[in-house]
């Protein structure tokens, strides 16, 4: 790990590194933002946009975490919480099976216990509906944001709206039309498709596909990580900083009538770099840091697997199977595997089989493409899912301080709601009327 060092560059080479000093400059900027993935980056760029001079701060780098190896998926057709009180009936089997689509190391199943029973309650009709409208509000205008941001930052290929779809090869088709009509009814974009039809869009999927959903206006990258590091690029081109250090400690900084004249961010060097205000986007690591500032929030990391396989489909779209709970997505390095939940903490080290287990569900769908895989041909890779029980990211100010502003915790959907979400955190930080409610996202609403 670097530590307190200046970047010019995302990716510095080895002479480069040992070349950077460790004295920070003593130029303060308007907003530090903490967290240099999507949602982070996407952040600075809107809050420079707004007339902000910005600094980043990360301390590995451009889409070192999350941002790096997700789905790539824009699931702006996911209106539901994670809390579906279906759920329950089916989670005992979930948990027995070790490399079924949700476990829970049973080392971390005691410290996760009270985020669960939290999630339990989130169960509720009414929370569950209040939840919907708030992950509905974030979704409308998703899409939108990220078309216009791919365009600033002159990679708009690497934003394809060429839909979504969910297949069933077994599920009846009563449940199949009760889907169906449970996405409809939400105000979601989507058709119902017969197998022949399916096959039709994606001739590559399995013959053993009955039926399947297209939902037609969301969309997928092709290079999750190359998207971060476009949005570096543009970050780095209307000047701002980009520092790769561990913070340790965050304070604000106050005057001699104690009122807080900006924010200290110290990092492990020894450097302070600061600033007029802050926002914390790190993530998974968000936690301990919102603790300093006096919020004890209950944000759990899944550990999120892939499998790159190196073969390339004929997909134009992320397919999702409805009974095998994983996603396929076509990407340029070659075909991602992704999916499953695992909550075992930030310290587990990664399972081979978690990431392994995705290849056999997608020989399945992708009979020809995959037929001969092996698992030692592609790239494993875990990340950690920043989630909170109720499925709604901290978005805001903060209660306490007119210098501190949150965006974090936005689970499975970090990827589709960083533009969007960024287009509301530069509002709120510069003062003016948000165009959402906020309320739904406080940080001091558990």
């Amino acid at each position: 790990m670097i530590e307190a060092n200046h970047m010019t560059k995302h990716e510095l080479t080895g002479q480069d590194k040992g070349s950077q000093t460790c004295a920070a400059s003593t130029q303060n900027a308007d907003v530090t933002v903490i967290g240099a993935g999507v949602v982070g980056l996407a952040n600075a760029i809107a809050l420079q946009q707004a007339g902000f001079s910005v600094r980043v701060i990360d301390k590995q780098g451009v889409a070192a975490g999350a941002s790096f190896g997700n789905a790539g998926h824009f699931a702006t057709e996911q209106m539901f919480p994670l809390a579906d009180p279906a759920m329950l009936f089916k989670l005992p089997g979930m948990l027995l099976d070790p490399l079924g689509p949700f476990r829970i190391q049973p080392r971390y199943f005691l410290k996760a216990l009270p985020w669960f029973m939290r999630f339990l309650v989130n169960m509720l009709p009414a929370r569950r509906a209040h939840n919907s409208a708030a992950i509905k509000a974030l979704n409308q205008k998703s899409i939108q944001a990220w078309q216009q941001l791919v365009s600033e930052c002159g990679c708009s290929e690497l934003l394809k709206l060429e839909g979504s779809l969910l297949v069933f090869e077994q599920t009846p088709f009563i449940e199949v039309e009760r889907v169906y009509k449970s996405y409809r009814d939400a105000g979601v974009a989507v058709k119902l498709l017969s197998g022949e039809e399916v096959r039709t869009l994606e001739p590559d999927l399995s013959p053993n596909i009955n039926h399947g959903l297209w939902f037609t206006q969301v969309g997928h990258t092709p290079d999750p990580a190359e998207l971060c590091h476009r949005l570096a690029t543009q970050f780095e081109k209307l000047g701002g900083e980009l520092v790769i250090a561990e913070v340790i400690q965050l304070a604000a900084e106050c005057k001699g009538d104690n009122k807080e004249k900006g924010v200290n961010v110290s990092v492990a060097s020894g450097v302070t770099y600061q600033s007029d205000k802050l926002l914390l986007s790190a993530g998974a690591w968000s936690k301990p840091l919102a603790q300093q500032l006096g919020f004890k929030v209950p944000l759990e990391t899944e550990r999120g697997y892939h499998l790159m396989m190196p073969q390339q489909s004929r997909l134009q779209r992320p397919v999702a199977s409805f009974e095998r709970k994983f996603i396929i997505t076509p990407m340029n390095r070659g075909t991602c595997l992704a999916g499953t939940v695992e909550f075992g903490g930030l310290k587990a080290p990664l399972i081979e089989a978690r990431a392994d287990c995705l290849l056999p569900h997608a020989k399945a769908l992708l009979p020809d493409v995959l037929a001969s895989a092996k698992t030692s041909q592609g790239e494993r890779w875990m990340g950690f899912r920043p989630s909170l029980p109720d499925s709604l990211p901290v978005l805001g100010a903060s209660p306490k301080s007119d210098k501190i502003f949150f965006a974090f915790g936005h689970q499975h959907l970090g990827l589709s709601w960083a533009a969007f979400s960024a287009q509301l955190m530069a509002e709120t930080i510069k003062g003016e009327e948000v165009t959402v409610d906020m309320t739904p996202y406080r940080i001091d609403r558990f």
